[in-house]
């Protein structure tokens, strides 16, 4: 269910999994940033930046129930799936958790 409207409650589970993705991934590049090897983090860290900017856009079409979310929502998928798997990369612990947020929303994105 919508904040004030039922009228987007068909996107509602895609909405929480892309604004839960888009805070995964800024939290995780932010710790990345710090992390001693930072340096070879950087694609990782250009597709965390890529993930939550996707992930904010798409939440905003759903909300919107534009025509083209479900076309938003299926890049969005894709980029979460890069994400998830650049993030796989590396083995700690706020990596692996952002990969897996990211391959669930990348499901729920791809379902829409």
């Amino acid at each position: 269910m919508g904040v004030v409207t039922d009228g987007t409650s068909k996107y509602q589970g895609c909405i929480d999994e892309c604004n839960q993705c888009a805070q995964a991934c800024v939290e995780c590049m932010n710790l990345c940033l710090n992390e001693p090897d930072a340096a070879e983090r950087k694609k990782c860290i250009s597709k965390l930046q890529e993930c939550a900017c996707i992930c904010k856009v798409a939440v905003s079409f759903m909300t919107m129930d534009s025509r083209h979310a479900a076309d938003l929502c299926k890049l969005c998928a894709l980029i979460c799936e890069e994400c998830g798997q650049e993030c796989e990369m590396f083995q700690d612990d706020h990596c692996i958790k952002c990969a897996e947020v990211c391959d669930k929303c990348a499901n729920d994105c791809q379902s829409i």
